[in-house]
Formats: structure tokens, C-alpha cells, sequence
């Protein structure tokens, strides 16, 4: 295991130079630039500001010196937030992005897995179908759709929770937009789960578990969920990447300062160092995410070897 975990390490790191590679050259290729206004700037003093940011160097000259500055943990200053570094906006808003993301995809997995099992267990009764009628509903209504819902119903008419804010991290504040997060991965979850747990339930050694007279609730919660868990496992990698940083709509209705909305104002104003930082974490977190993934299948199903 230790050597898969070792070997997977080391490929990641081609993987991740290429990423940044293509970021770095597409971000460059979209027209625009970070210091293009509406009404322009002087000339001299859009010179200068590129010059001050390296930015009238050749640019596979400035693709060197990004690469030298981020192995060094240096995402770059933000061009059009020059009071704070890349690194800096992240410190402070990745820690909110990740209580939001965490937040929700425990409650997804919670919620998912309990509504999934309980469909599995009633197979085509009342339950089931409303399970699959409640997933079905919450995997095509959009987020920019429920987010106002939740403000409206909840902030508005019940005055219940705060419309928007981060309120300093205080539990009413969250709870918006967690749920809001929440709903769709809820619903992916739950069918996950029913199809994995129906399947399981009908393989040989549940069978016999069952004919040596085991209670329904170890067959179900000893047996038959460490399998049908697997394809949780294997969705949960890129699913955590993307809630943990961030949610580019949620944060934007809910006016929360995680890195989502970074990155929305970062790509419009094309803040250059603002996107690549962006989307190395993202690539960062989906590689150790599914790194996560892999030996956690190893853990549940004793027939994966890695070695």
C-alpha cells in the first residue's frame, strides 16, 4: 500500500504540471488583459503596471517565472486586488469555503446514504418511489434556482435565517447555503446508494447470511453496506474537491468571501495569478482526493490489491 500511495505521489506531479501548463497558456490566449478597462487606461501607465508585473516579458519567459515562483509556494501579488497576494486571499477564504463544502458533503453522505438504504429496502413500494421522485427533483433544480428559494422562504417570508452574509462563521449563517450545497449531492447520493445496496442485497453471501438466520439489521449494516458503500466512496473523491473549494454560485448569491467568488471575479477581470492559483488548488485537492478514494476501496473490499 505504502509503495501504490509513494507511486501515485510521484505521478501526480506530471499530472499537475500539465494542468498548470494549459491553465497558464489558455488563461493568456483569452483576449483581454488584467489592466483593460472600459474607458482605458493611459498608455504609459498601462506600460508601467505591466512592467511592474512582468507582464511585457516574452511569455514563455513569464511562464518560467511563474513556474519558479509556485515551486517556491508563490502564487504571485492579485493584479486587480493589489493590496493582497494570492496566497493571502486564499488564506482567508479557502478556510470558509472548506466549512461550507465540509459541511455539506457530510450531511449529503448522511442524509443520501439513510434515504438511499431505505429505498433499497423498499423496492418499488411508496417509499422507494419517493425517494426516486425526491432525487430526481433535486438533481435537476439548480442551485441559482433553490439558493433564492431558501433566501426568499426562510430569510424573507419566515425571517428564520440571515439572506445572505457570513456573519464572522455563525451557525445560522451556514445553514443556507450547506443545504443549498447540500440538495443536489443528497439526491446523487441516495440513488447511488439504492442501486448499490439493491445490488447488494441480492448477492450470494447476503443470501446466505440470511439462510443462517441473521437479523435483518446485520445483514443490512454489517454485510451488505460495506459494498454497497463502494460507488459512494468512488463518487465522494471529485465530489468533496469541488464542494471544499468552493461553489462559485452559492458563495455569489449568499455573498459569502470563500475563493468561488475569487475565482468569478478573477476570470472576468482576467487577474491572471488570481485564476492559475485557483485552479491549482482545485487540481490539488482532486488529486489527493482521489488518492483518498483509492485506498479507501482497498480498506472496504478486501479483493483490491494495490501491491
Amino acid at each position: 500500500m505504502l509503495r501504490f500511495v509513494l507511486r501515485r505521489l510521484l505521478t501526480a506531479i506530471p499530472t499537475l504540471f500539465v494542468i498548470v501548463t494549459l491553465a497558464f497558456f489558455l488563461i493568456r490566449i483569452a483576449p483581454g488583459g488584467p489592466f483593460n478597462q472600459e474607458r482605458g487606461l493611459n498608455a504609459q501607465v498601462k506600460a508601467n503596471l505591466e512592467a511592474q508585473f512582468g507582464l511585457d516579458e516574452p511569455l514563455w519567459l513569464q511562464y518560467v517565472n511563474y513556474l519558479k515562483n509556485l515551486l517556491h509556494g508563490n502564487f504571485g501579488p492579485s493584479y486587480n486586488l493589489p493590496d493582497f497576494t494570492v496566497g493571502e486571499l486564499f488564506a482567508k477564504g479557502l478556510p470558509i469555503s472548506v466549512q461550507l463544502g465540509a459541511s455539506a458533503l457530510v450531511l449529503a453522505l448522511l442524509v443520501g446514504s439513510l434515504l438511499g438504504t431505505l429505498a433499497a429496502l423498499n423496492q418499488n413500494k411508496a417509499g422507494d418511489y419517493a425517494v426516486i421522485a425526491l432525487a430526481t427533483a433535486g438533481a435537476t433544480i439548480p442551485t441559482f434556482v433553490t439558493a433564492p428559494l431558501i433566501q426568499l422562504v426562510f430569510g424573507l417570508s419566515w425571517k428564520l435565517l440571515p439572506i445572505g452574509g457570513w456573519g464572522d462563521g455563525a451557525l445560522v449563517n451556514k445553514i443556507g447555503p450547506v443545504i443549498t450545497l447540500a440538495l443536489p449531492q443528497i439526491a446523487i447520493v441516495a440513488r447511488l446508494m439504492r442501486g448499490s445496496m439493491i445490488e447488494a442485497l441480492r448477492s450470494h453471501h447476503i443470501r446466505t447470511a440470511r439462510a443462517l438466520g441473521l437479523s435483518d439489521w446485520s445483514v443490512v449494516v454489517r454485510h451488505a453496506l460495506r459494498g454497497a458503500v463502494l460507488p459512494i466512496v468512488s463518487y465522494t473523491g471529485p465530489a468533496a474537491a469541488a464542494l471544499l473549494t468552493g461553489s462559485i454560485i452559492v458563495e455569489t448569491i449568499f455573498a459569502i468571501p470563500g475563493v468561488g467568488r475569487y475565482f468569478v471575479d478573477a476570470a472576468l477581470n482576467r487577474d491572471y495569478t488570481l485564476v492559475m492559483g485557483t485552479v491549482v488548488v482545485i487540481a490539488l485537492f482532486t488529486i489527493v482526493f482521489n488518492l483518498i478514494v483509492d485506498v479507501m476501496y482497498a480498506v472496504l473490499d478486501p479483493r483490491v490489491r494495490y501491491d
